[in-house]
């Protein structure tokens, strides 16, 4: 049986969800509605699905169980929370939402329908992120010291005009940060565990007619003892690839993109050498470093095969809404420390205020 998908909102990264989807076997793409209806039928027109004339009119039809979203950040809550309460699953693109409060009522009304809710963070599902997270896991790093990440991207001042939502604090939520870090701010908790506190810095440098930053800087602590930084820019030309380090007291490795750049160990094994041929360094995809068009949509693929398997199988998703919700919480500490000039401890008693 093939679980069918409606996808909500037509833009830009709705076509990855629907690459993901129609390259699954056990899916199949239904249909899909926008805000503009004309914008759904011509979305529907082009990947051979129905364009419905609402939200209300595709959250209707029963051949759909799984609803994806792709509004605009700050545009998450309303259908999420519309599609759960029609009893459908809900499969959220990142962020799941821009506020703890906003994020809360989509896990909620999840909960209360009865479905299952997935945050799309498809780094995860990167062989090379994956062989990482199995030799923290296995404790081949020792004690964990230090977890640093890097997202040194650009964007063109044409991107952030692109759309009207982008670049604001109402529908963007943030800047480098929220948009385009996030990923690896994800990244970073999942390899290093929870997040103590954050200290951090953010600036509006290189782009005009934005609210956001387009760099930050922040140190963190985790739970764990360990420290680590965690950077994100929009403007650093021409754009670099994505890099996360992790360092222990009996290991080290370095992953750019989906490369393994280190991977050292005091005590080697057999697996090494192969991690170490099977991800070297290679051509391949910028990820986005800057165009936000050049992503690979095998992650979203990958992500979208646990969750058909998760209803299928009626099991719990990989990574499911509370998980999306703490890279969200991570990065609004960030802007809580920038904001006020303080240290910030986690977990968040309620969502930051931003300066007037």
């Amino acid at each position: 049986m093939k679980t069918g998908f409606g996808i909500v909102g037509t833009g830009m990264i709705s076509k990855f969800h629907a690459l993901a989807i129609k390259d699954i076997p056990n899916a199949r793409l239904v249909g899909c509605s926008d805000m503009k209806p004309e914008r759904a039928a011509a979305f529907g027109k082009e990947e051979g699905c129905k364009g419905y004339e609402s939200l209300d009119a595709m959250l209707a039809d029963p051949e759909i169980q799984v609803v994806t979203i792709c509004t605009p950040s700050g545009a998450h809550v309303e259908p999420a929370v519309a599609a759960a309460k029609a009893g459908k699953h809900v499969l959220v693109e990142k962020p799941l939402e821009i506020t703890l409060e906003r994020c809360d009522r989509i896990i909620n009304a999840c909960k209360e329908a009865g479905v299952y809710l997935g945050a799309i963070l498809p780094s995860r599902f990167s062989p090379a992120n994956l062989a990482l997270k199995n030799a923290i896991d296995s404790g081949r790093f020792g004690k964990l010291t230090l977890g640093d990440t890097y997202v040194k991207w650009w964007r063109t001042q044409e991107y952030y005009d692109s759309g009207a939502w982008r670049g604001t604090w109402e529908l963007d939520g943030g800047g480098s940060y929220m948009n385009q870090a996030i990923h690896n701010v994800d990244l970073l908790y999942w390899f290093m565990g929870d997040v103590d506190q954050v200290c951090g810095l953010t600036s509006t440098i290189a782009h005009e007619r934005i609210a956001v930053e387009d760099v930050g800087t922040a140190i963190v602590k985790f739970k764990n003892g360990a420290l680590g930084t965690l950077e994100a820019t929009t403007s650093a030309w021409p754009g670099l690839l994505k890099k996360t380090e992790i360092h222990g007291t009996q290991g080290s490795a370095i992953v750019e993109q989906d490369d393994v750049l280190m991977w050292e160990f005091a005590n080697a094994v057999g697996d090494d050498a192969q991690v170490k041929e099977k991800f070297a360094k290679k051509a391949g995809t910028t990820g986005g470093a800057s165009d936000p068009k050049a992503i690979a949509y095998t992650g979203h693929k990958l992500q979208f095969e646990d969750f058909v398997e998760a209803v299928q199988k009626g099991r719990p998703p990989a990574i499911d809404g509370l998980q999306g919700r703490k890279s969200v919480e991570i990065i609004l500490a960030i802007y809580e420390s920038s904001w006020t000039g303080k240290r910030v401890q986690l977990p968040l008693k309620a969502d930051p205020k931003r300066p007037a």
